[in-house]
């Protein structure tokens, strides 16, 4: 990897130019690329924290979730807790848009639920039990955080990619790229100097040839 120069460079004035200025092009975007990778692994671990403490919090309200759910169905039975969720309304709507991070687009998800009580929900008070209220009230607050780690999650996953394929760009640029543009322009430097060399040697034997003649 070392001495491997570019394919197909013809050894002259102009191509040395012109690699010089690709060598300068390469070494800024590879320096640009670097710190678009620093920048995007630095949005992947601030955001990464806010999934855990996500899970954690929508974990808490399903398990107490779960448990009125449990206590109401003691009180009021199975089938009465079937009812009461047949009768609730629909209160959730999605607005799903999108930013840019670092040229990255990734979504943006706006959940608007309503606040429900018990009237608002479509069941009555008749036959219900308060557990029942606070296992609705739980759920509908974790269907909320629920949302909210959908879209950290997705914009995870989508930066991540971004960062193996522009670790993938820097790593190539700084070790294949750079290197053969570098030994490339060596290469013509040292064929261009051979050839001047012989140039001056020809011109030397012409000039030799040249006196020769004149003094005859």
């Amino acid at each position: 990897m070392a001495d491997e120069k570019l394919d197909g460079v013809n050894p002259t004035r102009n191509e040395l130019l012109s690699l010089k200025d690709r060598a300068k092009l390469s070494t800024k975007g590879h320096s640009l690329l670097k710190e678009k990778r620093d920048a995007l692994i630095k949005e992947f671990f601030e955001i990464l924290d806010r999934v855990q403490g996500s899970r954690d919090e929508v974990e808490k309200k399903l398990a107490i979730a779960y448990a009125e759910l449990n206590k109401a169905q003691i009180d009021m039975g199975d089938m009465a807790v079937k009812r009461a969720a047949l009768s609730v309304r629909e209160s959730l709507e999605l607005d799903i848009t999108s930013r840019s991070i670092m040229g990255v687009s990734v979504p943006v998800v706006e959940s608007k639920m309503t606040s429900n009580d018990v009237i608002s929900r479509g069941y009555g008070f008749a036959g219900t039990s308060a557990n029942l209220d606070v296992a609705a009230k739980e759920f509908e607050e974790s269907i909320k955080i629920i949302i909210e780690l959908g879209e950290i999650e997705k914009t995870i996953m989508m930066l991540a990619k971004e960062v193996e394929a522009t670790k993938r760009r820097v790593n190539a640029l700084e070790h294949v790229i750079i290197p053969r543009i570098e030994n490339t322009i060596k290469f013509i430097e040292m064929r261009l100097e051979e050839m001047e060399r012989e140039s001056f040697a020809q011109l030397k034997v012409i000039k030799k040839n040249i006196n020769a003649r004149e003094s005859e």
